[in-house]
């Protein structure tokens, strides 16, 4: 079928957030919004009235997930959770969980933004220029967000101060005995509240802390919202960048002098380079020998308040791989697992007593087989409209060196925008 493009020039950020907003309002989309001025800034992407889906089960195999991306024109936007890189791994679980292994879609249209440009493409000419005539009529100016529903009191964490410290402390004692050099462990933040307008919250987020990957996704009666700052895997014409995140201290007023904090630190380069190392590998098999490199290494970025370091790994695509190659086989992230890769993901699971759902899985946008773009989903809340509870999730990296006291303050820092909910 063929499809029908209008591209808009001219337009804001600020009009393509606002227009996504309504229209999810109204005819309800799903959306990935980037912010400017970040490393990891990519286009944004909203997706309007799903044709044709594929929710993973534990069956779904990678090259089903193929077929779905490529077997038809026009992109694929969803998600991919923790779990299913779980099995892609062979690390078993006994914890129920009722979160989607991954859930992806196809729209009638979509609506691409980067650099003033949006381009609107549907095989449908008649919805491509209402949606180019709504766009183009939005106001350049912010709305107004009143977030109902808003939790009023602290929330449930599945560890604790206590329990997240004898975590870090046991974390520790693997790594001496030489199960694991890195371990990301995370504790999980849980409120009810039934009446909130979770798409509210996203968009005001949105406005308040922007971020390159935020991302809404409905997926039964969970709304995913994710505000990640953290690339996973980009793939653009066959080339390859990884943007690994760790290393994080709060900004203060003298950005400077917490620049040079971070960057010196012995424990915070440590963990960025075991997990920079562990992506190389995790890319190389997929890339043509002697193209992977790293770039920009210790870099540092604002986002949340924090600073973040991170590094660029790049990369060239074999030309007998796709990019779903590549992802499957990275997948999860190195970052959020730890290393070695599969013991790390073992012992999480012991220490964990809480599934991750799209926590610390993937947000991924897949046009064709040789691009593509994916983020690591931290900074990430569900909202399940059955029961009304909303569940947010940060962790922190364990190396050698860490105090389990930072490493509880840092799970803190990080979930700031979650748990200052309702205390305004």
């Amino acid at each position: 079928m063929p499809m029908h493009s209008i591209i808009l020039r001219s337009i804001s950020r600020i009009q393509v957030d606002r227009f996504a907003g309504d229209l999810a309002r109204t005819d309800g989309c799903d959306m990935l919004l980037s912010a400017d001025g970040y490393p990891a800034q990519t286009a944004s992407v909203i997706g309007v009235r799903p044709v044709d889906e594929l929710v993973f089960t534990n069956t779904t195999a990678p090259e089903t997930v193929k077929t779905f991306c490529f077997g038809s024109p026009g992109p694929a936007l969803g998600f991919v959770s923790y779990e299913y890189g779980m099995g892609l791994r062979n690390v078993s679980s006994s914890k129920s969980h009722d979160f989607p292994l991954g859930h992806l879609k196809k729209y009638a249209a979509v609506i691409t933004y980067q650099d003033n440009r949006a381009e609107i493409v549907s095989p449908d000419t008649h919805l491509a220029e209402a949606l180019a005539d709504r766009l183009s009529r939005t106001p350049n100016a912010h709305s107004a967000h009143a977030v109902i529903g808003l939790p009023g009191t602290a929330p449930e964490l599945s560890l604790d101060q206590t329990a997240y410290e004898a975590g870090v402390g046991e974390t520790l004692e693997r790594i001496l005995s030489g199960h694991t050099y890195q371990l990301n462990l995370s504790t999980r933040f849980s409120w009810h509240c039934p009446d909130l307008d979770a798409l509210g919250l996203f968009l005001s987020l949105k406005q308040r802390h922007p971020a390159p990957f935020y991302a809404w996704i409905t997926s039964g009666p969970k709304r995913v919202l994710s505000t990640s700052p953290e690339r996973f895997l980009r793939v653009q014409e066959g080339r390859v960048l990884s943007q690994p995140i760790k290393g994080t201290c709060r900004l203060g007023k003298d950005r400077l002098m917490a620049e040079e904090r971070l960057t010196g630190s012995a424990k915070e380069s440590a963990e960025l380079s075991m997990i920079v190392d562990l992506v190389r590998n995790d890319i190389s098999a997929n890339c043509e020998y002697g193209s992977v490199r790293v770039e920009h290494h210790k870099s540092v970025f604002a986002v949340d308040g924090l600073l973040q370091m991170y590094s660029d790994v790049c990369g060239v695509l074999r030309s007998d791989r796709d990019c779903l190659d590549l992802f499957f086989d990275a997948f999860p992230g190195g970052s959020i697992t730890g290393c070695p890769k599969k013991r790390s993901m073992e012992i999480i699971e012991e220490l964990e007593p809480h599934t991750r759902g799209v926590y610390c899985g993937s947000v991924v946008c897949i046009r064709d087989e040789r691009n593509m773009d994916s983020s690591i989903a931290i900074r990430t809340a569900v909202h399940d409209t059955d029961t009304g509870v909303l569940e947010s999730y940060a962790g922190s990296g364990i190396v050698v060196d860490s105090n389990p006291a930072r490493e509880y303050q840092e799970t803190l820092a990080k979930a700031a925008k979650f748990l200052a909910l309702g205390e305004s």
